[in-house]
């Protein structure tokens, strides 16, 4: 969930808006001379169409081969925060790693401070990225018989919102550097912007899906069809979201999330915040949540974990993303964020312990990642385990 305030690096600057629009042709990536989607969600040369029968995404609670993440590397995007953001992605990589594998990306001649930062219990490899939010400009990965697959969202710069030349062929590239097979898919979007609970529901938001600016023209039930076709779904929860207030159009990462399968937890205001439309949209998730069912047919249980006091969090600004649910899974692990009210943070991590038995909960200050509006799930995403 985005911060009652304009969120999730509305600090862009005006050239780096113009030269992502310029870098970009509607909902098409920027993919230096690659194919368009295909109508089958298929690209020349990648591999079949995962649906149902071929593949599913499994849920993030499955075991993981690795993580990956990557280095930011535009000052142009962060600015004087770039220091700091560093220090934050490094710090988590390093968290994470005493948990599973973790692989950053860093552009060539950023990847020797990349190690550096890291130290020797992060891999880094050399890759072209232009920022660090690897849930959404990396491959969402699906298992199925034929093994591991990557599907190809067309990150096009959350709607040509950010420069993006070399983070809309990120899934590519790495991909191929690890020679998994690819599907593009025939819509646009993010990472960030699905939820999965393995047993066949996901979870989406209107606003960052049925949006001119990733897919124009179509439909929400083409959409549903396509996750449906790509991600092995059976039944997917719609809410209505917040289109235009942050860069994302108000992903689902940071509204709700499954912490099981039956069980979804929910970003909710701080005690006595006015009513605005990012409390109204958290209100309609509510609701949705209340009255739905999931692929099983089972009534879904709803766990609200509220956001900090932003009084008490050191250099909370309009761009914070002050969201507990935007926690990571790893093996044996969870990866909750910390931002300084600490009566705040101590409730939010008994709640997410209770829900993830048997894990060990490791709390991360993530304060300067938070500033430019994201968090730990949107600044990893997992390769799963085959057979997992």
């Amino acid at each position: 969930m985005v911060h009652p305030r304009p969120s999730r690096r509305t600090l862009l600057r005006s050239g780096a808006a113009l030269a992502a629009l310029a870098l970009t042709d509607g909902c098409s990536s920027d993919s230096g001379g690659a194919e368009p989607p295909g109508p089958s969600g298929t690209a020349s040369g990648a591999a079949p169409s995962a649906g149902p029968a071929a593949a599913t995404m499994p849920a993030e609670s499955r075991p993981h081969t690795r993580t990956f993440m990557a280095w930011p590397a535009l000052e142009e995007v962060w600015g004087d925060q770039l220091p700091g953001v560093r220090q934050d992605i490094a710090g988590l990589a390093q968290t994470i790693a005493g948990f599973e594998p973790v692989v950053l990306l860093a552009r060539p001649d950023q990847a020797d401070q990349a190690r550096q930062a890291c130290g020797s219990t992060v891999e880094v490899i050399e890759l072209m990225v232009d920022d660090l939010w690897v849930r959404d400009t990396g491959p969402t990965f699906v298992t199925g018989p034929k093994g591991l697959v990557g599907i190809d969202f067309n990150f096009n710069g959350w709607g040509n919102k950010q420069t993006h030349a070399n983070d809309s062929q990120v899934a590519r590239n790495l991909l191929d550097h690890y020679g998994i097979a690819r599907v593009r898919a025939a819509i646009t979007g993010e990472g960030g912007g699905i939820e999965v609970d393995g047993e066949g529901t996901l979870m989406a938001t209107e606003s960052s899906w049925v949006n001119d600016n990733r897919n124009p023209g179509r439909t929400r039930d083409q959409i549903e069809e396509s996750f449906k076709e790509l991600l092995g779904v059976e039944k997917v929860l719609w809410f209505k979201g917040v289109a235009g207030q942050d860069i994302t159009d108000c992903h689902i990462d940071a509204l709700t999330r499954f912490a099981e399968p039956g069980t979804a937890v929910l970003h909710r205001p701080a005690a006595d915040t006015p009513p605005d439309i990012w409390s109204t949209a958290s209100d309609q998730a509510l609701q949705v949540l209340k009255s739905a069912t999931d692929a099983k047919g089972r009534t879904l249980k709803v766990v609200e974990i509220p956001e900090p006091d932003f009084d008490l969090i050191q250099g909370s600004g309009k761009n914070f993303l002050a969201t507990y649910i935007n926690y990571y899974v790893c093996n044996g692990g969870v990866i909750v964020p910390r931002f300084g009210d600490r009566a705040a943070d101590d409730h939010a991590v008994g709640i997410i312990g209770d829900l993830h038995p048997g894990r060990k909960v490791t709390q991360v200050t993530i304060n300067h990642i938070a500033a430019g509006g994201g968090g730990i799930h949107c600044a990893t995403q997992q390769q799963p385990a085959i057979g997992s």
